[in-house]
């Protein structure tokens, strides 16, 4: 589509594309018949500007006995139309064309089958329709005036004396269409049948009226279509009119304009604040840490790294016994929740999957009301400021998917809590050391034990090493057994202190991954939302040509 393109300001075309993606963006957010009048204006600009530009389509429309096919004659040189006294004769539109090679898709379009041919070079691209009455009796007359009000390039309102005042006209057409003062005219026609001072007065009312519906610059022009008195002044004008070749591109900027101008008053531009206020998301991110049970995982994380530590690192004589309390990670079935993923060619390390919940105890009313109140304040926050039509989709974006953040934190969560179970390197190399103790410890023991035997069995002693006066047996027992449990109370501290330092990097990671699960499932819902807010505000300023 290739549309003509002004000096200043945005062109037709990116006014045109800017009404229809303003039209989309409100969609389905914005009054239904506002969002399907711009898509129709849209559509019609499209339509029009691939026709052709070289003819432009003025339309004469009046009231009953207005003598507007009177003028429609005069102005074409012929009797083309029937002239009615009393009642209504135009009961379809007919066309009246200057030069109409090339007019015809055009007035295929306009859906006017009956066209006459007129000879006047001055007018050449003229093509004249003879609307029927807007106070037609029949229905079907005022719907034809209706279509092709919206759809001509130039509208010629014909008045007469008694009837230039008539509400229906002011109220109906002329004041709905006050910023197409750029394409129109207002004929005052039977200028014959009053005096010259009253003429000057009608003319002045007349003006004071439209300058009431809004279009205070229309060309108000006095004629007698009887007399031919003020024909060669509407004749000049049309002829102007019609050789600038712009009452097309001006009539779909004014509809375009028009459209936009609804689309705002329906839903309305205010500039979006932005995005929530960052408290209010610190508040959203404090709520769901609560409600998920985050200080409850960090003290299990801590407790249980310490339990682990035990079983690794303790006394091998005693550490069995620890097995026999419950591991509180596992209890919640955090750190055990992940599964090798079904694809046996990927590394244990690379693909896992999480199954099931953990046992975390879920959020108490208290917690998932606070949780509902952070959401709502987060709404509110982004909507403020906003028209009451984006206020509600921002407060419903905050919302749209509250029903998946209690799972999708539980998931995080788990995911998060897998680091909390990963074994220093630290225990396993004090692992080995209190085997070696232990061992040199069971080593005294035997050895003593062999001696016991063959002391019991009056067996003679074999030579017996000392360190110092001890034997190297007792040695082996007692310092093996005093240096495991030297060791495991040494990796008892270093577990507590290792346990509270996991705790703080547990609890730091899970916020983060509570505050991701906020940004993806809360804020980005808002964003976006505000997002789409900002765009249609700047296509309606595209559309409007505010630059």
């Amino acid at each position: 589509m290739k549309l003509l393109r002004r000096k200043e300001g945005p062109s037709l075309d990116t006014r045109v594309s800017a009404l229809l993606e303003a039209a989309t963006l409100g969609e389905g957010r914005l009054p239904e018949e506002a969002v399907t009048a711009a898509r129709a204006v849209a559509e019609r600009a499209g339509a029009r500007a691939g026709l052709s530009l070289d003819h432009t389509v003025a339309a004469l429309a009046g009231a009953t006995g207005s003598g507007k096919s009177s003028l429609y004659n005069a102005l074409a040189g012929e009797e083309l139309a029937a002239v009615g006294v009393t009642r209504p004769t135009t009961s379809t539109a007919q066309a009246a064309l200057w030069d109409g090679e090339g007019a015809g898709p055009l007035l295929d379009w306009l859906d006017v089958p009956h066209r006459h041919s007129a000879a006047d070079a001055d007018r050449s691209g003229l093509v004249l329709l003879d609307l029927p009455d807007h106070d037609s009796i029949r229905l079907s007359h005022r719907l034809e005036v209706d279509r092709l009000v919206e759809l001509v390039d130039l509208l010629v309102w014909v008045v007469d004396p008694q009837k230039y005042a008539d509400a229906a006209l002011h109220e109906r057409y002329l004041r709905p269409l006050a910023g197409h003062g750029d394409v129109m005219l207002v004929v005052l026609n039977q200028v014959d049948r009053l005096p010259p001072q009253a003429v000057e007065r009608c003319v002045g009312d007349l003006r004071r009226l439209l300058e009431g519906d809004g279009l205070p610059d229309v060309p108000v022009l006095a004629v007698s279509a009887r007399t031919g008195e003020g024909m060669a002044g509407l004749r000049e004008v049309l002829g102007e009119r019609v050789a600038a070749r712009r009452s097309w591109a001006a009539r779909l900027g004014a509809d375009v304009a028009a459209a936009a101008a609804h689309l705002s008053a329906a839903g309305g531009d205010v500039p979006a604040p932005g995005e929530p206020a960052r408290g209010l998301d610190k508040g959203l991110r404090a709520a769901l840490a609560r409600a998920a049970g985050v200080p409850l995982v960090v003290e299990a994380v801590a407790k249980g790294h310490r339990h682990r530590a035990v079983v690794a690192t303790g006394w091998p004589v005693t550490r069995w016994l620890r097995r026999f309390r419950p591991d509180p990670l596992r209890r919640l079935r955090l750190g055990m929740t992940a599964v090798q993923n079904a694809r046996p060619e990927l590394p244990s390390s690379e693909e896992t999957e999480i199954v099931g919940r953990t046992s975390v105890p879920g959020a108490s009313a208290v917690q998932r009301a606070q949780v509902d109140t952070a959401l709502r304040d987060v709404g509110e926050s982004a909507a403020a400021g906003l028209p009451a039509p984006w206020a509600s989709t921002v407060r419903h974006a905050a919302r749209s998917r509250s029903a998946e953040l209690i799972d999708a934190v539980d998931r995080a969560i788990a995911t998060t809590s897998l680091d909390a179970t990963r074994r220093p390197r630290w225990w396993g190399a004090v692992n080995a050391l209190q085997w070696l103790v232990f061992a040199a410890m069971l080593a005294g023991a035997l050895w003593l034990g062999v001696l016991f035997g063959m002391d019991y069995l009056r067996l003679p002693q074999p030579p017996l090493p000392t360190a110092g006066p001890i034997p190297w047996p007792t040695v082996l027992l007692a310092g093996g057994a005093l240096a495991g449990v030297l060791v495991a109370l040494l990796s008892r501290l270093l577990a507590w202190m290792g346990g509270r330092r996991r705790a703080r990097r547990t609890g730091r990671a899970l916020r983060a991954a509570i505050a991701e699960v906020s940004e993806k499932l809360v804020l980005e819902p808002v964003r976006e939302e505000l997002d789409r807010h900002a765009r249609f505000t700047e296509a309606l300023r595209l559309a409007r040509a505010e630059v």
